[in-house]
């Protein structure tokens, strides 16, 4: 059994998040709430999927992310003609001592951008679901595990744009939490114009791997009681049952949704979760997942709506036992 946080490492794990906050705030010039879904993800050890069209700064802003955190950074622009050994690697004869020898892919890092995602079909897409969800990848055969943190940030452009292939239902399952990104008001919009205009301001390290790990930790610890566990089921469960809904929320969206709130709950300086960390995080956990009926095919506001309806209409009833 975990041991309760101390005050002290709370206040401690505020204050490095909060300058984490402060740096990409000084990159990315935009709505703070996609920084702190963000920094969910990455202490509850999950992936991000951004969405937006092309030059609302889903690039600049997991560029900024990646480097404030000091962890080994690698990019791939994903394009209709990458291959899967172009993201994991393989193995390759050295024409001197006809042996073979692994070239590792870009996968083999601590923070992969993966830009625009959704270019590549679906056979290269693929090659991310092992490392995604088990931290490794496998090379003709042999296995190989990723080092610690891993992170996939991927963006991606509305699939309704020419030249761009739906992401799997599989792999959108992986992904923790789904941002959706648009355009910024207009005084940011000039905020922006006069961070950028001249020299671009470049992003520095906040933090390190092994601090990211201990972060992660920390967030693992956080208390979690029955009666939330069993809140954070039905409104998944709310989701399966929806008539606009063909495939709803699966287990693992229940997993992540609860590893959200306690991750949420840590940033909120509090060693145990409400219904409200609970409540915060489910539109960016739950929502991309579900599948609508064909008529809603594509439609983002409405699988939206249909979380938020699962929290109107699902509610909180904590157990009565002492």
């Amino acid at each position: 059994m975990n041991s309760p946080l101390h005050v002290s490492e709370i206040e401690v794990t505020r204050g490095r998040l909060d300058a984490v906050r402060r740096e990409v705030g000084r990159i990315y010039i935009g709505d703070p709430s996609v920084v702190d879904t963000l920094l969910v993800a990455l202490l509850a050890r999950g992936h991000v999927l951004l969405e937006g069209v092309p030059g609302v700064a889903k690039t600049t802003l997991v560029k900024a992310f990646a480097v404030t955190l000091g962890c080994s950074v690698r990019r791939v622009q994903f394009t209709p003609d990458l291959l899967p050994a172009d993201v994991t690697g393989t193995y390759v004869l050295s024409p001197r001592d006809g042996t073979f020898s692994l070239r590792a892919g870009p996968i083999f890092t601590n923070v992969l951008l993966a830009d625009e995602i959704n270019r590549a079909p679906a056979k290269t897409q693929s090659a991310l679901l092992e490392a995604m969800q088990e931290h490794q990848a496998t090379i003709e055969g042999d296995r190989f595990a990723l080092p610690e943190p891993f992170l996939v940030l991927a963006t991606q452009n509305p699939i309704d744009l020419e030249g761009t292939y739906p992401l799997p239902e599989a792999q959108i399952d992986r992904f923790l939490v789904c941002v959706q990104m648009g355009y910024p008001s207009s005084r940011e919009e000039v905020a922006m114009l006069r961070a950028h205009g001249v020299d671009a301001p470049q992003a520095r390290t906040v933090l390190g791997a092994e601090e990211v790990v201990a972060l992660q930790g920390l967030a693992a610890r956080i208390h979690v009681e029955e009666d939330l566990m069993e809140y954070a089921v039905q409104l998944a469960g709310f989701t399966r049952k929806h008539p606009r809904v063909t495939l709803g929320a699966s287990p693992r969206a229940s997993l992540g949704l609860l590893r959200a709130a306690k991750a949420y709950a840590l940033m909120s300086g509090r060693s145990f979760t409400t219904p409200e960390d609970v409540r915060a995080t489910a539109v960016s956990v739950l929502a991309h997942r579900l599948v609508l009926v064909p008529e809603l095919e594509g439609d983002r506001t409405a699988r939206i709506q249909i979380v938020e309806e699962a929290l109107s209409r699902v509610g909180y009833r904590r157990s009565a036992q002492a």
